[in-house]
């Protein structure tokens, strides 16, 4: 049975929602204020949150961040009644998986569940070559993907859930080019057509967890006019 966890301040929504989740069988908390969600994303280990922007206590971009800074890698989907790009990409950014703007239909609210809930059955991996080993070693950066667990010269690095899936994915194929807009479909899982600086900011954390120099980086690569890619150098190194 999945958790899922609905942090929202708008009783209605949360009784629409609580509804047709358990009618795909979930298990559903609620949280009416931000400060009570975050302390229930921490001790209750989630499988989806279901996060509002606007709470009291604690507004939804703050959470996340929380939820992201101790390592809770259980998706995260916004919810907001705002339409600026603003809270969109900040929501992005801060490591939301998903985001739904208010009003929104019960049909693509249960479409967007059931996809998270598949992806969490698919490891990234199935979406490359599958030749590649589940344990990959370049030069001081090894890669053990049943685990999700990255080490830097024997020190274990913390990833989001989405900087691990770039990782992954980028060094399942060294020296193949992806651009920004294929990255943002094949990670987020959407068309988040116009958001390709999101791809932008993943990779920078993502840089600045494992390269030894920002300013020179040796695993992730950017190919000048079209996106990232991993060094294709340190194959066997």
């Amino acid at each position: 049975m999945k958790k899922v966890l609905i942090v929202e301040d708008d009783i209605e929504i949360i009784r629409l929602l609580e509804i047709h989740l358990k009618d795909l069988g979930c298990q559903v908390l609620t949280a009416i204020r931000g400060d009570i969600g975050l302390r229930k994303a921490i001790n209750e280990n989630p499988d989806l949150i279901i996060l509002d922007v606007m709470l009291p206590e604690m507004d939804g971009i703050e959470i996340c961040q929380k939820i992201r800074a101790q390592d809770i890698k259980s998706p995260i989907m916004m919810l907001t009644a705002r339409s600026e790009e603003i809270d969109k990409v900040l929501g992005l950014e801060v490591g939301a998986d998903d985001y739904l703007t208010k009003p929104f239909s019960v049909r693509e609210f249960i479409a967007r569940v059931k996809a998270i809930f598949r992806r969490q059955k698919m490891d990234i991996v199935e979406s490359t070559s599958e030749k590649n080993p589940k344990l990959m070693e370049f030069d001081i950066l090894s890669i053990d993907i049943d685990m999700r667990k990255v080490l830097l010269d024997g020190r274990k690095i913390e990833l989001s859930p989405k900087e691990f899936e770039l990782l992954v994915l980028l060094s399942s194929n060294p020296g193949k080019s992806y651009d920004r807009t294929k990255l943002l479909n094949m990670i987020w899982g959407y068309d988040f057509k116009g958001y390709e600086h999101t791809v932008n900011s993943h990779i920078n954390r993502l840089r600045s967890k494992i390269e030894p120099d920002m300013s020179n980086p040796k695993f992730i690569l950017t190919t000048w006019g079209v996106g990232y890619k991993f060094n294709e150098e340190l194959i066997g190194v």
